[in-house]
């Protein structure tokens, strides 16, 4: 049986390595995920790159990188998996693991395709994305400035856009001045593989972003980093961090009672999800969040198809 190996960070490990370290911190700054779930990802991608670096025909491990993973090769990973003895549960999560690997890689521009994507697993149901309801967004973003501190303005008008934009926290924290344009109500965004891509901001937001520049952003430092002026500065007048940015989420949903877990991510979904649910297409969600593929949008149909049952279930006479 092969094992897995833990992702350690040292200089010179191959290609197969480095790209599941940069996966695991995504998922562990940006997405929030679990100790335990990284520890799962860890385990089971470790299992992975264990598997391709003695693959015969894949590689000589040190010089086999992802872009060498086709679907003949996952497919006969898939099937070790099932020599192995492991249970269908298991084997849905390694293989979904994988998938979830090789959609970041995707995004990143580091590969050129999925070779997951035809890969069969056992049917054991589908973990969708957790939601806020447009009450709960609307008491998040008013508790961000709720401490009166002197960060609230800049606090507030990060939620707000996120929320109005459907925008990566890192793709937030990266913004710089010139990226907002005020008079045309539209941001600037380079997004996964450097893509860049242009996003409409509704005149909430853009008003919660003028006050804060007028009123809170620090003026006497410019928030100069590689000749750029960062939009949203930390006490230091530089860009905030990722994790500068979380603090003050998970700060945020405390005074506003919110009890669900609640990750940057959560306020991505919920702007897709309400989009959705108010009449827009998935081909224009999908670029409005700079999705490669738009199977990777579809999973918010699930979403609003739970919230189309709900209402049907909530005012058809013969439902009640």
């Amino acid at each position: 049986m092969f094992m897995a190996c833990k992702y350690g960070g040292k200089p010179g490990m191959s290609e197969l390595r480095d790209g599941i370290g940069r996966f695991l911190d995504y998922m562990a700054v940006e997405r929030g995920v679990s100790p335990n779930t990284l520890a799962a990802y860890r385990n089971d991608l470790g299992q992975l790159a264990d598997y391709l670096e003695t693959a015969e025909g894949f590689g000589d491990g040190l010089g086999a990188g992802w872009g060498r993973v086709d679907e003949g090769v996952m497919t006969r990973y898939a099937l070790r998996l099932h020599e192995l003895g492991y249970s269908d549960t298991t084997r849905a999560r390694k293989v979904a693991s994988s998938r979830s690997l090789f959609g970041f890689l995707l995004d990143e521009g580091l590969i050129a395709a999925d070779p997951s994507v035809n890969i069969s697993t056992p049917r054991v149901g589908r973990s969708l994305p957790d939601t806020l309801s447009v009450e709960e967004v609307d008491a998040l973003i008013d508790a961000a400035a709720a401490d009166g501190s002197a960060e609230g303005p800049r606090n507030r008008a990060m939620l707000e856009l996120l929320y109005a934009s459907g925008l990566r926290v890192t793709e937030l924290v990266s913004l710089n001045m010139d990226d907002i344009d005020m008079e045309q109500g539209t941001l600037r965004c380079l997004g996964k593989g450097s893509k860049e891509r242009i996003i409409p901001v509704h005149p909430a937001a853009l008003a919660m972003i003028s006050e804060y520049i007028e009123t809170a952003r620090p003026s006497g430092k410019n928030g100069r980093q590689g000749g750029k002026r960062a939009l949203f500065m930390n006490r230091s007048g530089t860009h905030l961090t990722r994790q500068g940015f979380w603090v003050i989420l998970k700060a945020a949903a405390k005074r506003a009672g919110i009890a669900k877990k609640i990750t940057p991510h959560t306020l991505r979904h919920s702007f897709a999800t309400h989009l959705l649910e108010g009449g827009a297409s998935l081909r224009n969600v999908q670029e409005l969040l700079g999705h490669a593929s738009i199977t990777t949008t579809q999973v918010y149909t699930h979403l609003t198809s739970e919230h189309v049952r709900n209402e049907y279930d909530s005012a058809h006479p013969r439902a009640r």
